[in-house]
């Protein structure tokens, strides 16, 4: 199964790329053992984390094709399109790809909160230690 989620003519096979992965042109992206990928989405208009998720190669070339933010679900075992039943979409204004291309950077012009929690992002608390533990406390 992995196999036929990361196979596919859109995406060129990386040990025949022309130039090392750090130089090419071509997008040859890196899926892991899992068939997934992990994606940063980041608001266009800030610049701010707003979530981490995974795709598939279904869901990076779906992506791709609409400019909707399309991912695989680990949970559900399902693709998803981002605001299917929230209607918080993200409407991809760029997709970027790391230097050795197994991580994307979706760049989104978010309507509605990112994260299911209601919030504008995913990532709303951080991270403390104390004398006795380590807390949570609600960022701003």
């Amino acid at each position: 199964m992995v196999r036929a989620m990361t196979e596919t003519p859109f995406f060129p096979d990386r040990s025949a790329l022309d130039a090392a992965i750090e130089e090419t042109a071509k997008f040859a992206p890196k899926f892991g053992a899992d068939g997934l990928i992990p994606a940063a989405v980041t608001d266009a208009g800030t610049g701010r984390l707003l979530m981490l998720a995974y795709m598939n190669a279904e869901a990076l070339l779906k992506t791709i094709e609409t400019g909707e933010a399309w991912y695989w679900s680990r949970s559900r075992q399902k693709l998803w399109r981002k605001g299917e039943t929230s209607g918080n979409t993200q409407r991809v204004s760029e997709i970027r790809t790391d230097c050795d291309q197994d991580a994307i950077e979706l760049v989104v012009d978010q309507t509605g909160p990112a994260c299911h929690t209601e919030r504008q992002s995913c990532f709303y608390r951080s991270i403390a230690k104390t004398e006795n533990e380590t807390v949570l406390t609600f960022c701003k």
